[in-house]
């Protein structure tokens, strides 16, 4: 990227990806949902670059629901129901003692939170594909399948654990001494939802991850994304979609919703997590990051404290609702009621949204 020179500055840089998303209206899962999306997919190739070695793309991926049949007969281990496993996506260290050692950090974070690891699975891929500048940063690549405590454990309560399991493990991992320690990150940690994402152009990402070539693997929703890198260099970790998001434009106050989520660490209160532990999953956002990586750790945070998934988007990139005349009273009072408690994320032109539960624009 280039250097900040005289009245220049990278932060500066604007531009527009490609994002979509495709679902059945009543929830029937099949083949042909991901078919089609990764056919969106490639349709937006031209919403990116692509580097000198003619297969490095800026970032592309796909999010789908867990396809629960197909992991059960690839997997080497027994699955519980659907809805009763969370899968994990994760990035590991290229060196394997230091994949290990995150490996390692994230499990104790696990058995703090009493959840249990099911088992490992090394995800298929077809590395031949693979630019040779994104092959120096490639990741080794695994999926963790972890169950709940209790049977009678709630969906909120599991995806809180693994929210602090991963933020907890994600601190620990960062701060470390290893060479490698930016490689651990997780693309997905969810009990509805799976992404499978890289540093590739559109066309490759099913020639790499050859799940998605199965035709086993079903969903009835799907949420995809073409990246177009500006002010934060293409790398493995900052393909989309994010967890819960993708965006297609620019946040153009990012710079004021970044410091306001750092200002706002030191009065977070909650009646789920003690102040010792809280402590451990700062900061929110992690420095660095692209603009819309940002605003889904922020999105993830929000989502932890029970708020629904349209509720946060409404507070977080708020129409314009002052002077609507036709809006009701009652939707003018929720924006201004939200207004003094969470500043709008402005510019986006377009951000796909999903939990596995919702999906919207």
């Amino acid at each position: 990227m280039k250097k900040a020179q005289g009245l220049y500055s990278p932060l500066f840089e604007h531009e527009n990806c490609g994002a979509g998303f495709i679902c059945s209206l009543k929830g029937v899962k099949t083949n042909k949902i991901i078919h089609r999306a990764l056919n969106i997919l490639t349709c937006l190739e031209h919403r990116g670059a692509v580097s000198s070695d003619g297969r490095t793309g800026d970032g592309a991926g796909i999010l789908i629901e867990i396809p629960h049949k197909f992991f059960s007969k690839e997997c080497d281990f027994d699955l519980p129901e659907p809805g009763e496993y969370a899968v994990g996506m994760l990035f590991l260290p290229q060196k394997i003692n230091q994949a290990n050692y995150c490996i390692k950090t994230f499990e104790e974070e696990i058995k703090t939170q009493k959840l249990n690891i099911i088992g490992w699975r090394d995800v298929p891929i077809n590395s031949k594909v693979v630019g040779s500048i994104a092959s120096k940063s490639q990741p080794i690549i695994k999926q963790v399948f972890i169950s709940k405590e209790t049977q009678n454990q709630s969906e909120k309560e599991f995806n809180l654990k693994l929210y602090l399991a991963r933020k907890v493990a994600e601190n620990k991992i960062y701060n470390s001494p290893l060479s490698q320690n930016k490689f651990f990150y997780f693309s997905s940690l969810h009990i509805r939802t799976i992404i499978y994402k890289g540093l590739l152009i559109p066309e490759d990402i099913e020639r790499f991850y050859t799940d998605l070539s199965n035709p086993e693997l079903v969903t009835s929703l799907a949420l995809v994304h073409q990246r177009f890198s500006t002010n934060t260099f293409p790398t493995w970790d900052l393909a989309q979609p994010f967890r819960y998001m993708c965006h297609n434009g620019e946040i153009n106050t990012l710079r004021g919703n970044v410091s306001r989520m750092v200002s706002r660490e030191e009065l977070i209160k909650s009646k789920l997590i003690n102040d010792d532990l809280l402590e451990k999953i700062f900061p929110i956002i992690l420095p660095g990051k692209s603009d819309s990586a940002s605003m889904d750790m922020v999105l993830e945070l929000l989502l932890m404290t029970g708020r629904s998934l349209p509720e946060i988007m409404m507070m977080l990139v708020p129409e314009a609702w002052e002077k609507h005349q036709s809006m009701s009273d009652e939707k003018k009072a929720f924006y201004e009621f939200n207004g003094c408690m969470m500043e709008p994320w402005d510019g986006p032109a377009s951000i796909p949204f999903t939990d596995g539960k919702f999906i919207g624009a």
